[in-house]
């Protein structure tokens, strides 16, 4: 539970490192490898649902002082969201980018269906890749 926990908090803004609890994990050898794959992958695509979602919602805010971002900001990301197209959902996985990306997805409108597989595609890859070289620890 706490590495769902920490895995969908991770997919967020705030700073947390799902990486570190699976690590952690791993290395007691008390994990079964594929249960905690599923376990990080589904909170860590959960978070970033959130994120689409919430982007795809917060455009009805921005005609307000508070805003955080400027329509001319706005489309500037959209022009290089489509300039690089929605293939750049698979660096969703990146630290610092990841996240903002996942959240521009939503504000841009990305399918739900194409943003699901691409982001599933990144997170789960990630996990995968770290499973393999704890395994060689």
């Amino acid at each position: 539970m706490k590495l769902f926990i920490i895995s969908l908090l991770a997919a967020t803004i705030l700073p947390l490192s799902s990486e570190i609890v699976l690590t952690t994990m791993l290395l007691t050898n008390l994990f079964e490898k594929n249960i905690l794959l599923i376990i990080a992958s589904s909170g860590n695509i959960l978070g970033s649902i959130f994120n689409w979602y919430l982007g795809k919602k917060i455009t009805i805010f921005q005609d307000r002082k508070w805003f955080p971002v400027s329509q001319e900001q706005l489309n500037k990301s959209q022009k290089y969201f489509q300039k690089y197209g929605l293939w750049s959902l698979l660096l969703a996985w990146v630290p610092v980018i990841g996240d903002p990306l996942t959240l521009l997805a939503g504000v841009l409108k990305v399918r739900f269906s194409i943003f699901f597989i691409l982001v599933s595609i990144s997170k789960i890859s990630r996990y995968i890749f770290i499973i393999y070289l704890v395994s060689f620890v």
